[in-house]
Protein backbone atom coordinates (compact mmCIF):
# COMPACT_ATOMS: atom_id res chain seq x y z
CA UNK A 1 0.00 0.00 0.00
CA UNK A 2 1.04 3.60 -0.59
CA UNK A 3 0.42 6.13 2.18
CA UNK A 4 -0.85 9.56 1.13
CA UNK A 5 0.44 12.27 3.47
CA UNK A 6 -1.11 15.69 4.02
CA UNK A 7 1.87 18.05 3.49
CA UNK A 8 0.38 20.68 5.80
CA UNK A 9 -0.28 18.48 8.83
CA UNK A 10 2.19 15.67 8.03
CA UNK A 11 -0.62 13.23 8.85
CA UNK A 12 -1.63 10.24 6.73
CA UNK A 13 -4.77 10.97 4.75
CA UNK A 14 -5.24 7.39 3.59
CA UNK A 15 -3.75 4.74 1.37
CA UNK A 16 -4.00 3.42 -2.17
CA UNK A 17 -2.96 0.06 -3.47
CA UNK A 18 0.42 -0.04 -5.17
CA UNK A 19 -0.18 -1.40 -8.65
CA UNK A 20 1.94 -4.14 -10.16
CA UNK A 21 3.18 -5.06 -13.62
CA UNK A 22 0.35 -7.58 -13.69
CA UNK A 23 -2.19 -4.85 -12.98
CA UNK A 24 -0.80 -2.85 -15.89
CA UNK A 25 -1.06 -5.82 -18.23
CA UNK A 26 -4.66 -6.45 -17.18
CA UNK A 27 -5.62 -2.80 -17.74
CA UNK A 28 -3.87 -2.62 -21.12
CA UNK A 29 -5.48 -5.87 -22.26
CA UNK A 30 -8.90 -4.50 -21.35
CA UNK A 31 -8.09 -1.29 -23.24
CA UNK A 32 -7.06 -3.26 -26.33
CA UNK A 33 -10.28 -5.27 -26.18
CA UNK A 34 -12.44 -2.16 -25.74
CA UNK A 35 -10.72 -0.11 -28.45
CA UNK A 36 -12.51 -1.29 -31.63
CA UNK A 37 -15.99 -0.59 -30.30
CA UNK A 38 -15.05 2.75 -28.75
CA UNK A 39 -13.18 3.91 -31.86
CA UNK A 40 -16.26 3.05 -33.92
CA UNK A 41 -18.62 5.23 -31.88
CA UNK A 42 -19.93 8.33 -33.56
CA UNK A 43 -18.53 11.77 -32.88
CA UNK A 44 -21.87 12.71 -31.40
CA UNK A 45 -21.69 9.87 -28.90
CA UNK A 46 -18.21 10.86 -27.79
CA UNK A 47 -19.25 14.51 -27.74
CA UNK A 48 -22.04 13.65 -25.30
CA UNK A 49 -19.52 11.94 -23.01
CA UNK A 50 -17.12 14.90 -23.10
CA UNK A 51 -19.98 17.27 -22.31
CA UNK A 52 -21.05 15.07 -19.39
CA UNK A 53 -17.47 15.00 -18.06
CA UNK A 54 -17.25 18.79 -18.14
CA UNK A 55 -20.60 19.03 -16.37
CA UNK A 56 -19.48 16.50 -13.77
CA UNK A 57 -16.31 18.45 -13.04
CA UNK A 58 -18.37 21.60 -12.56
CA UNK A 59 -20.84 19.91 -10.25
CA UNK A 60 -18.08 18.49 -8.03
CA UNK A 61 -15.77 21.51 -8.19
CA UNK A 62 -15.68 22.10 -4.42
CA UNK A 63 -14.88 18.45 -3.76
CA UNK A 64 -12.03 18.47 -6.26
CA UNK A 65 -10.61 21.69 -4.81
CA UNK A 66 -10.63 20.47 -1.21
CA UNK A 67 -9.12 17.14 -2.19
CA UNK A 68 -6.20 18.77 -4.00
CA UNK A 69 -5.60 21.12 -1.07
CA UNK A 70 -5.49 18.17 1.31
CA UNK A 71 -3.23 15.87 -0.67
CA UNK A 72 -0.78 18.28 -2.31
CA UNK A 73 -1.11 21.53 -0.35
CA UNK A 74 -2.29 23.95 -3.01
CA UNK A 75 -4.04 26.94 -1.38
CA UNK A 76 -7.80 26.45 -1.45
CA UNK A 77 -8.36 29.80 -3.16
CA UNK A 78 -5.93 28.84 -5.93
CA UNK A 79 -7.55 25.43 -6.18
CA UNK A 80 -11.00 26.97 -6.52
CA UNK A 81 -9.96 29.68 -8.99
CA UNK A 82 -7.39 27.81 -11.11
CA UNK A 83 -6.90 24.13 -10.31
CA UNK A 84 -10.55 23.26 -11.05
CA UNK A 85 -11.69 25.91 -13.59
CA UNK A 86 -8.75 25.23 -15.93
CA UNK A 87 -9.65 21.54 -16.40
CA UNK A 88 -13.28 22.47 -16.98
CA UNK A 89 -12.12 24.95 -19.63
CA UNK A 90 -9.94 22.29 -21.24
CA UNK A 91 -12.85 19.84 -21.40
CA UNK A 92 -15.12 22.52 -22.87
CA UNK A 93 -12.44 23.27 -25.44
CA UNK A 94 -12.43 19.63 -26.53
CA UNK A 95 -16.21 19.80 -26.76
CA UNK A 96 -15.96 22.86 -29.03
CA UNK A 97 -13.36 21.23 -31.26
CA UNK A 98 -15.42 18.04 -31.66
CA UNK A 99 -18.47 20.11 -32.53
CA UNK A 100 -16.61 21.87 -35.35
CA UNK A 101 -16.25 19.01 -37.81
CA UNK A 102 -12.82 17.90 -36.59
CA UNK A 103 -13.20 14.35 -37.94
CA UNK A 104 -14.81 15.28 -41.28
CA UNK A 105 -11.55 14.93 -43.21
CA UNK A 106 -9.71 17.17 -45.65
CA UNK A 107 -9.54 16.95 -49.43
CA UNK A 108 -5.99 17.37 -50.78
CA UNK A 109 -5.91 16.79 -54.52
CA UNK A 110 -7.18 13.27 -55.11
CA UNK A 111 -6.68 12.32 -51.44
CA UNK A 112 -9.10 12.24 -48.54
CA UNK A 113 -7.04 12.88 -45.39
CA UNK A 114 -8.63 11.56 -42.22
CA UNK A 115 -7.81 11.67 -38.53
CA UNK A 116 -8.21 8.40 -36.64
CA UNK A 117 -7.53 7.44 -33.00
CA UNK A 118 -3.94 6.49 -32.22
CA UNK A 119 -5.05 3.48 -30.15
CA UNK A 120 -4.31 2.57 -26.53
CA UNK A 121 -2.92 5.56 -24.61
CA UNK A 122 -0.94 5.43 -21.37
CA UNK A 123 -1.40 8.73 -19.51
CA UNK A 124 1.16 9.39 -16.76
CA UNK A 125 0.41 12.54 -14.77
CA UNK A 126 2.04 14.68 -12.05
CA UNK A 127 1.00 15.83 -8.60
CA UNK A 128 1.28 19.62 -8.94
CA UNK A 129 -1.71 20.21 -11.25
CA UNK A 130 -3.27 16.78 -10.91
CA UNK A 131 -6.75 17.38 -12.29
CA UNK A 132 -5.63 19.71 -15.07
CA UNK A 133 -3.04 17.29 -16.42
CA UNK A 134 -5.32 14.28 -16.18
CA UNK A 135 -8.12 16.07 -18.01
CA UNK A 136 -5.68 17.44 -20.62
CA UNK A 137 -4.74 13.86 -21.53
CA UNK A 138 -7.72 11.66 -20.77
CA UNK A 139 -10.54 13.80 -22.22
CA UNK A 140 -9.01 14.51 -25.66
CA UNK A 141 -7.79 10.92 -25.91
CA UNK A 142 -11.30 9.59 -25.26
CA UNK A 143 -12.75 12.19 -27.59
CA UNK A 144 -10.42 11.00 -30.34
CA UNK A 145 -11.67 7.44 -29.92
CA UNK A 146 -8.69 6.12 -27.95
CA UNK A 147 -8.83 3.93 -24.87
CA UNK A 148 -6.81 5.10 -21.86
CA UNK A 149 -4.88 3.67 -18.93
CA UNK A 150 -4.09 6.39 -16.39
CA UNK A 151 -1.26 6.31 -13.87
CA UNK A 152 -1.55 9.39 -11.63
CA UNK A 153 1.11 10.53 -9.20
CA UNK A 154 1.17 8.50 -6.02
CA UNK A 155 1.39 11.82 -4.13
CA UNK A 156 -2.06 12.95 -5.37
CA UNK A 157 -4.08 9.81 -6.09
CA UNK A 158 -7.41 10.81 -4.57
CA UNK A 159 -8.02 13.46 -7.21
CA UNK A 160 -7.66 10.68 -9.77
CA UNK A 161 -10.23 8.57 -7.94
CA UNK A 162 -12.68 11.48 -8.12
CA UNK A 163 -12.05 11.90 -11.84
CA UNK A 164 -12.61 8.18 -12.40
CA UNK A 165 -16.03 8.48 -10.74
CA UNK A 166 -16.90 11.46 -12.97
CA UNK A 167 -15.87 9.51 -16.07
CA UNK A 168 -17.96 6.54 -15.02
CA UNK A 169 -20.99 8.72 -14.37
CA UNK A 170 -20.49 10.35 -17.77
CA UNK A 171 -20.92 6.99 -19.49
CA UNK A 172 -17.35 5.96 -20.28
CA UNK A 173 -17.61 2.17 -20.79
CA UNK A 174 -15.64 -0.48 -18.88
CA UNK A 175 -12.18 -0.96 -20.31
CA UNK A 176 -12.23 2.31 -22.24
CA UNK A 177 -10.74 4.00 -19.17
CA UNK A 178 -8.71 2.29 -16.45
CA UNK A 179 -6.91 3.70 -13.44
CA UNK A 180 -3.79 2.04 -12.04
CA UNK A 181 -2.20 3.59 -8.96
CA UNK A 182 1.45 3.00 -8.28
CA UNK A 183 5.00 4.26 -8.60
CA UNK A 184 6.84 5.39 -11.70
CA UNK A 185 9.54 2.68 -11.58
CA UNK A 186 6.88 -0.05 -11.49
CA UNK A 187 3.60 1.08 -13.09
CA UNK A 188 4.99 3.92 -15.18
CA UNK A 189 7.79 1.85 -16.68
CA UNK A 190 5.47 -1.09 -17.34
CA UNK A 191 3.20 1.21 -19.34
CA UNK A 192 6.07 2.78 -21.27
CA UNK A 193 7.42 -0.63 -22.34
CA UNK A 194 4.14 -2.46 -22.88
CA UNK A 195 3.96 -3.71 -26.48
CA UNK A 196 0.21 -3.11 -26.74
CA UNK A 197 0.37 0.55 -25.66
CA UNK A 198 0.37 2.73 -28.77
CA UNK A 199 1.19 6.06 -27.12
CA UNK A 200 2.51 7.46 -23.85
CA UNK A 201 1.49 10.96 -22.81
CA UNK A 202 3.69 12.01 -19.89
CA UNK A 203 3.92 15.11 -17.73
CA UNK A 204 6.67 15.36 -15.14
CA UNK A 205 10.33 16.13 -14.69
CA UNK A 206 12.75 16.26 -17.59
CA UNK A 207 14.78 13.44 -16.02
CA UNK A 208 11.73 11.17 -15.89
CA UNK A 209 10.72 12.24 -19.40
CA UNK A 210 14.06 11.08 -20.76
CA UNK A 211 13.50 7.72 -19.09
CA UNK A 212 10.01 7.36 -20.57
CA UNK A 213 11.32 8.19 -24.05
CA UNK A 214 14.11 5.63 -23.77
CA UNK A 215 11.76 2.89 -22.60
CA UNK A 216 9.11 3.67 -25.20
CA UNK A 217 11.66 3.61 -28.04
CA UNK A 218 11.82 -0.19 -27.79
CA UNK A 219 8.36 -0.49 -29.34
CA UNK A 220 8.49 2.74 -31.38
CA UNK A 221 5.34 4.03 -29.71
CA UNK A 222 4.39 7.69 -29.90
CA UNK A 223 5.53 9.77 -26.94
CA UNK A 224 4.22 13.21 -25.93
CA UNK A 225 6.14 14.95 -23.16
CA UNK A 226 5.39 18.03 -21.06
CA UNK A 227 8.42 18.46 -18.86
CA UNK A 228 10.29 21.00 -16.74
CA UNK A 229 10.81 24.70 -17.22
CA UNK A 230 12.92 27.66 -16.19
CA UNK A 231 10.83 30.48 -17.59
CA UNK A 232 12.07 34.03 -17.86
CA UNK A 233 10.03 37.16 -17.19
CA UNK A 234 11.71 39.80 -19.38
CA UNK A 235 10.95 43.32 -18.13
CA UNK A 236 12.01 45.80 -20.80
CA UNK A 237 13.33 49.24 -19.95
CA UNK A 238 10.08 51.02 -20.92
CA UNK A 239 7.82 48.78 -18.83
CA UNK A 240 5.94 49.67 -15.66
CA UNK A 241 8.57 48.05 -13.46
CA UNK A 242 6.52 47.81 -10.26
CA UNK A 243 3.55 46.23 -12.02
CA UNK A 244 5.70 43.79 -13.98
CA UNK A 245 7.60 42.66 -10.90
CA UNK A 246 4.49 42.22 -8.75
CA UNK A 247 2.77 40.13 -11.43
CA UNK A 248 5.98 38.19 -11.92
CA UNK A 249 6.31 37.33 -8.23
CA UNK A 250 2.71 36.11 -8.10
CA UNK A 251 3.37 33.90 -11.11
CA UNK A 252 6.64 32.54 -9.71
CA UNK A 253 5.01 31.65 -6.39
CA UNK A 254 1.70 30.29 -7.70
CA UNK A 255 0.80 26.82 -6.48
CA UNK A 256 3.53 27.18 -3.83
CA UNK A 257 6.13 27.68 -6.55
CA UNK A 258 5.34 24.23 -7.92
CA UNK A 259 4.46 25.05 -11.52
CA UNK A 260 6.52 23.96 -14.53
CA UNK A 261 5.77 27.18 -16.43
CA UNK A 262 6.40 29.56 -13.49
CA UNK A 263 8.45 32.67 -14.28
CA UNK A 264 11.27 31.85 -11.88
CA UNK A 265 13.82 34.17 -13.53
CA UNK A 266 13.09 37.91 -13.39
CA UNK A 267 15.20 39.74 -15.99
CA UNK A 268 15.50 43.51 -15.43
CA UNK A 269 17.67 46.33 -16.81
CA UNK A 270 20.91 46.42 -14.84
CA UNK A 271 20.51 50.09 -13.74
CA UNK A 272 17.14 49.19 -12.19
CA UNK A 273 18.16 45.92 -10.56
CA UNK A 274 18.11 47.22 -7.00
CA UNK A 275 14.74 48.91 -7.50
CA UNK A 276 13.29 45.70 -8.97
CA UNK A 277 14.76 43.63 -6.15
CA UNK A 278 13.15 45.90 -3.55
CA UNK A 279 9.74 45.56 -5.21
CA UNK A 280 10.17 41.79 -5.53
CA UNK A 281 11.07 41.41 -1.86
CA UNK A 282 8.05 43.44 -0.76
CA UNK A 283 5.74 41.42 -2.98
CA UNK A 284 7.21 38.06 -2.00
CA UNK A 285 7.03 38.88 1.71
CA UNK A 286 3.23 38.93 1.41
CA UNK A 287 3.32 35.22 0.56
CA UNK A 288 3.38 34.12 4.17
CA UNK A 289 3.53 30.32 4.58
CA UNK A 290 0.34 29.08 6.16
CA UNK A 291 -2.56 26.66 6.25
CA UNK A 292 -3.74 26.22 2.63
CA UNK A 293 -7.30 25.52 3.76
CA UNK A 294 -7.58 29.16 4.90
CA UNK A 295 -8.86 31.31 2.00
CA UNK A 296 -6.38 34.14 2.63
CA UNK A 297 -3.29 31.88 2.51
CA UNK A 298 -1.11 32.55 -0.53
CA UNK A 299 1.66 30.03 0.11
CA UNK A 300 1.13 26.48 1.21
CA UNK A 301 3.71 23.72 1.76
CA UNK A 302 5.86 21.75 -0.64
CA UNK A 303 4.14 18.52 -1.59
CA UNK A 304 6.46 16.30 0.45
CA UNK A 305 9.41 16.31 2.81
CA UNK A 306 11.66 15.21 -0.04
CA UNK A 307 10.50 18.09 -2.24
CA UNK A 308 10.98 20.59 0.61
CA UNK A 309 14.52 19.31 1.18
CA UNK A 310 15.28 19.55 -2.53
CA UNK A 311 14.20 23.20 -2.64
CA UNK A 312 16.15 24.04 0.52
CA UNK A 313 19.27 22.49 -1.01
CA UNK A 314 18.90 24.79 -4.03
CA UNK A 315 18.54 27.81 -1.75
CA UNK A 316 21.76 26.87 0.03
CA UNK A 317 23.51 26.37 -3.29
CA UNK A 318 22.36 29.76 -4.55
CA UNK A 319 23.85 31.46 -1.51
CA UNK A 320 27.08 29.46 -1.76
CA UNK A 321 27.54 30.45 -5.41
CA UNK A 322 27.36 34.14 -4.56
CA UNK A 323 23.77 35.14 -5.30
CA UNK A 324 22.43 37.92 -3.07
CA UNK A 325 19.93 36.43 -0.62
CA UNK A 326 17.44 39.27 -0.24
CA UNK A 327 14.53 37.40 1.38
CA UNK A 328 13.92 34.02 2.94
CA UNK A 329 16.51 31.31 3.08
CA UNK A 330 16.85 27.64 4.03
CA UNK A 331 15.41 27.84 7.54
CA UNK A 332 12.00 26.26 8.11
CA UNK A 333 9.35 29.00 8.46
CA UNK A 334 6.90 26.81 10.44
CA UNK A 335 7.16 24.06 13.01
CA UNK A 336 4.81 21.71 11.18
CA UNK A 337 4.28 21.00 7.52
CA UNK A 338 6.69 20.88 4.59
CA UNK A 339 6.88 24.65 4.20
CA UNK A 340 9.64 26.62 2.48
CA UNK A 341 10.20 30.30 3.17
CA UNK A 342 9.45 32.61 0.21
CA UNK A 343 12.91 33.31 -1.14
CA UNK A 344 14.28 36.01 -3.45
CA UNK A 345 17.83 36.16 -4.80
CA UNK A 346 19.37 39.20 -6.45
CA UNK A 347 22.40 39.62 -8.73
CA UNK A 348 21.90 36.14 -10.15
CA UNK A 349 24.14 35.25 -13.10
CA UNK A 350 23.09 32.86 -15.84
CA UNK A 351 25.94 30.46 -14.97
CA UNK A 352 24.58 29.89 -11.44
CA UNK A 353 22.77 26.65 -10.64
CA UNK A 354 19.63 28.45 -9.48
CA UNK A 355 19.44 30.18 -12.87
CA UNK A 356 19.78 26.94 -14.83
CA UNK A 357 17.97 24.18 -12.96
CA UNK A 358 14.28 23.84 -12.15
CA UNK A 359 13.83 24.33 -8.40
CA UNK A 360 10.05 23.80 -8.13
CA UNK A 361 9.53 25.91 -5.04
CA UNK A 362 8.94 29.54 -4.00
CA UNK A 363 12.34 30.79 -5.14
CA UNK A 364 12.81 33.78 -7.48
CA UNK A 365 16.07 34.81 -9.19
CA UNK A 366 16.41 38.48 -10.14
CA UNK A 367 18.86 38.79 -13.04
CA UNK A 368 20.25 42.05 -14.48
CA UNK A 369 20.82 42.48 -18.21
CA UNK A 370 22.63 45.14 -20.26
CA UNK A 371 20.38 45.55 -23.30
CA UNK A 372 17.54 43.85 -25.18
CA UNK A 373 19.83 41.40 -26.97
CA UNK A 374 21.43 40.45 -23.67
CA UNK A 375 18.00 39.86 -22.14
CA UNK A 376 17.04 37.51 -24.96
CA UNK A 377 20.37 35.72 -24.65
CA UNK A 378 19.86 35.17 -20.93
CA UNK A 379 16.25 34.08 -21.40
CA UNK A 380 17.34 31.46 -23.94
CA UNK A 381 20.39 30.29 -21.98
CA UNK A 382 18.85 27.21 -20.31
CA UNK A 383 18.00 23.77 -21.69
CA UNK A 384 14.31 24.52 -21.14
CA UNK A 385 11.70 26.32 -23.20
CA UNK A 386 8.23 26.04 -21.73
CA UNK A 387 6.88 29.46 -20.71
CA UNK A 388 7.90 33.05 -20.38
CA UNK A 389 6.76 36.67 -20.26
CA UNK A 390 7.60 40.06 -21.70
CA UNK A 391 6.56 43.42 -20.24
CA UNK A 392 6.78 46.64 -22.25
CA UNK A 393 4.83 49.87 -22.73
CA UNK A 394 5.06 49.19 -26.46
CA UNK A 395 2.99 46.09 -27.44
CA UNK A 396 4.77 45.83 -30.79
CA UNK A 397 8.17 45.81 -29.10
CA UNK A 398 6.98 43.21 -26.60
CA UNK A 399 5.72 41.01 -29.44
CA UNK A 400 9.03 41.30 -31.26
CA UNK A 401 10.92 40.14 -28.16
CA UNK A 402 8.37 37.38 -27.50
CA UNK A 403 9.04 35.99 -30.98
CA UNK A 404 12.75 35.74 -30.14
CA UNK A 405 12.19 33.62 -27.02
CA UNK A 406 12.71 29.91 -27.64
CA UNK A 407 9.73 28.79 -25.63
CA UNK A 408 6.30 27.29 -26.20
CA UNK A 409 4.26 30.06 -24.57
CA UNK A 410 4.93 33.73 -23.87
CA UNK A 411 2.58 36.09 -22.01
CA UNK A 412 2.75 39.78 -22.87
CA UNK A 413 2.03 42.30 -20.09
CA UNK A 414 0.33 39.75 -17.87
CA UNK A 415 -2.11 38.36 -20.43
CA UNK A 416 -4.53 35.69 -19.21
CA UNK A 417 -3.83 31.95 -19.50
CA UNK A 418 -5.72 30.39 -22.41
CA UNK A 419 -6.84 26.75 -22.06
CA UNK A 420 -7.68 26.58 -25.78
CA UNK A 421 -4.23 27.66 -27.01
CA UNK A 422 -1.52 25.00 -27.48
CA UNK A 423 0.57 24.37 -24.37
CA UNK A 424 3.95 22.66 -24.47
CA UNK A 425 7.65 23.24 -24.74
CA UNK A 426 10.78 23.54 -26.83
CA UNK A 427 13.99 21.60 -26.23
CA UNK A 428 14.12 19.74 -22.89
CA UNK A 429 10.73 21.10 -21.85
CA UNK A 430 9.26 18.37 -24.02
CA UNK A 431 7.47 17.79 -27.29
CA UNK A 432 3.87 17.75 -28.41
CA UNK A 433 1.12 20.11 -27.34
CA UNK A 434 -1.89 20.04 -25.03
CA UNK A 435 -5.24 21.92 -24.96
CA UNK A 436 -7.71 22.76 -27.70
CA UNK A 437 -7.43 21.45 -31.24
CA UNK A 438 -3.68 20.91 -30.98
CA UNK A 439 -4.16 18.78 -27.88
CA UNK A 440 -6.65 16.60 -29.74
CA UNK A 441 -4.20 16.25 -32.65
CA UNK A 442 -1.75 14.44 -30.36
CA UNK A 443 -4.08 11.46 -29.99
CA UNK A 444 -4.81 10.94 -33.67
CA UNK A 445 -3.10 9.36 -36.66
CA UNK A 446 -3.37 10.73 -40.19
CA UNK A 447 -4.60 8.50 -42.99
CA UNK A 448 -4.55 9.45 -46.71
CA UNK A 449 -7.00 7.70 -49.01
CA UNK A 450 -6.35 8.26 -52.71
CA UNK A 451 -9.32 8.04 -55.06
Amino acid sequence: MIEVVNPTTEEVLGTVRAGTVGDVDTAVTRAVTAFPAWAATSVQERLAVVRAVADGLSERAAEFASTMTAEMGTPITFASRVQVPNPIGIARGVETTLSGGYFDGEEIGNSLVLREPVGVVAAITPWNFPLQQMVAKVVPALAAGCTVVLKPSELAPFTADLLASVLSAAGVPEGVFSLVHGTGPVVGEALATHPMVDMVSFTGSTRAGRRVSALAAGTVKRVALELGGKSANVVLDDADLARAVKIGVANAFMNNGQACSAWTRLLVPAPRHDEALEVAVAAAAKHVPGDPTVPTTRLGPAVSAAQRDRVVDYIRQGASEGAQLALGGPDAPTSRGFHVAPTVFGQVRSDMTIAQEEIFGPVLSVMPYTDEDDAVRIANSTVYGLGGAVFSADPARALAVAKRLRTGQVDINGAAFNTSAPFGGYRQSGNGREFGRHGLDEFTELKSIQR
